[in-house]
């Protein structure tokens, strides 16, 4: 079961552990929404910092409706005890 905690600003937090190709791993916040897709978003430097590899670029919808294209990158991410 993954377990977190809701902050003031009403937002579904949880901690996870992103890993790069090279085994780097660091600890992460993400916010969950009930749009969660499987999708994680990072910023530039922790993408930089895993090494992650670029994969593709893709369309995402935004939460006001709006679409948006996104770099995508490749990583593993510990999900409720399996690294996937």
């Amino acid at each position: 079961m993954i377990t977190g905690v809701v902050n003031a600003n009403r937002e579904a937090i949880i901690r996870l552990v992103v890993t790069g190709p090279g085994g780097q791993r660091q600890d992460t916040e993400a916010i969950i929404d009930t749009g969660f897709t499987g999708f994680l978003t990072l910023p530039p430097a922790r993408i930089a910092a895993l090494g992650l590899s670029w994969l593709s670029r893709q369309s995402g919808i935004l939460a006001d409706g709006s679409v948006d294209i996104f770099d995508v990158y490749v990583a593993n991410v510990m999900w409720d005890g399996l690294e996937l």
